[in-house]
C-alpha cells in the first residue's frame, strides 16, 4: 500500500492569509463599496468568492473615475508609489494588504535609489510583484530586472554608480544565488539583499524533499502563481510524474496506483479546502 505525504508549508502563507483576511473583514464592516486593485491574491476561486460578497476586481486605474468612490485594498504583490498616491488622490479609502516582506523590498529599493545606487531586481520582469517593486526607485536611479543566469551573464553596467541587489519575494533560492555569484564576477559594488521570503525558501526545499521520495507528486496552484510554477519546476526536477492542477477536478485520480508513494505540495495563495479534497480523493486511491 502507497503513502502520501502532505507537505507541511503547503497553502496560504503570511502575507496572503493576512490579505484575504483585511478583505472579508472589509466586506463585513464597510457600508460602501469595496475594490480591490488587481487579484487581492493569485487565486481565481478566492477572487471568485469575493465578487460574490460583492468586491470588485479594478484591473486599470483609469476605470477610478467611473466608479463610486469607496475603500480600495491593495493587493498582496504590492503596487508601484505612483499607483498608491494616484488611489488616494482619487479620493478612495486605502486598504495597503501588501506582504510586509514585499514592502519591505519598497523601502530598501526606496532607500538605496536614494543614496545614489543602481537597483537590480532578480525576478520575473512581467509579474505584478516586480513592477511594483520598480515603482519605487527614485527616477534618477537606473532599474534592470533579470530573470536568468543568461540575463545576469549579459548584463553590463552603463554607470559608475553602485548596484544594490534585491529578490523577488517567491524567486528559486537556488538560482538567485546563482545570478548574484555571476553578477559578482564582474566586479562591480554591489550590495547584496537577500528579500526572498523565509517562508518561500522554507517550501521550496520541503517540496523538492517530498517529490525525491514520490512516485506521483501533486502541486496545487492557481495558473498566474508565480510561486506554484517555481514549486512546479522544482518537483519535476525530482519526479517525473508531477502535476501541476489548480482544482481537484483537473487530477485524473485514476493514474495513482494502490502501490504509488504520493506527494502533495501547494502553492501560498491555495486554500486549505482545494488542498483537503484532493488529499481525500488521493486516499481513495491508496
Amino acid at each position: 500500500m502507497g503513502e502520501l505525504t502532505i507537505a507541511k508549508s503547503a497553502g496560504f502563507c503570511f502575507g496572503v492569509t493576512r490579505a484575504v483576511n483585511m478583505v472579508y473583514e472589509a466586506i463585513e464592516k464597510e457600508n460602501v463599496p469595496i475594490y480591490t486593485y488587481g487579484p487581492i491574491i493569485h487565486n481565481d476561486e478566492v477572487v471568485k468568492d469575493m465578487e460574490k460578497n460583492g468586491v470588485t476586481v479594478i484591473n486599470d486605474l483609469d476605470e477610478l473615475s467611473s466608479h463610486e468612490k469607496g475603500v480600495m485594498i491593495i493587493r498582496s504583490h504590492g503596487i508601484s508609489k505612483a499607483e498608491y498616491d494616484r488611489i488616494k488622490n482619487c479620493g478612495f479609502e486605502v486598504l495597503n494588504a501588501t506582504c510586509p516582506f514585499v514592502s519591505k523590498i519598497h523601502r530598501y529599493v526606496e532607500d538605496y535609489s536614494s543614496k545614489g545606487y543602481d537597483i537590480i531586481i532578480v525576478g520575473s520582469p512581467k509579474h505584478p510583484e516586480v513592477c511594483g517593486i520598480k515603482g519605487w526607485a527614485d527616477e534618477k536611479c537606473h532599474v534592470t530586472i533579470i530573470n536568468s543566469p543568461e540575463d545576469a551573464e549579459n548584463y553590463m553596467k552603463n554607470s559608475t554608480k553602485k548596484l544594490c541587489i534585491v529578490s523577488q519575494t517567491t524567486f528559486n533560492y537556488n538560482k538567485f544565488q546563482d545570478i548574484v555569484e555571476i553578477i559578482a564576477k564582474k566586479g562591480y559594488d554591489i550590495t547584496v539583499l537577500n528579500t526572498i521570503c523565509n517562508a518561500t525558501e522554507v517550501r521550496q526545499t520541503e517540496a523538492r524533499k517530498v517529490a525525491q521520495c514520490s512516485d506521483v507528486m501533486i502541486v496545487i496552484g492557481d495558473r498566474h502563481s508565480s510561486n506554484t510554477q517555481k514549486l512546479f519546476e522544482i518537483c519535476k526536477n525530482e519526479c517525473k510524474n508531477t502535476y501541476y492542477i489548480q482544482t481537484s477536478d483537473e487530477m485524473g485520480y485514476t493514474q495513482i496506483r494502490s502501490n504509488n508513494n504520493v506527494g502533495i505540495t501547494a502553492g501560498a495563495s491555495t486554500p486549505n479546502n482545494i488542498i483537503e479534497e484532493v488529499s481525500k480523493n488521493v486516499r481513495n486511491e491508496l
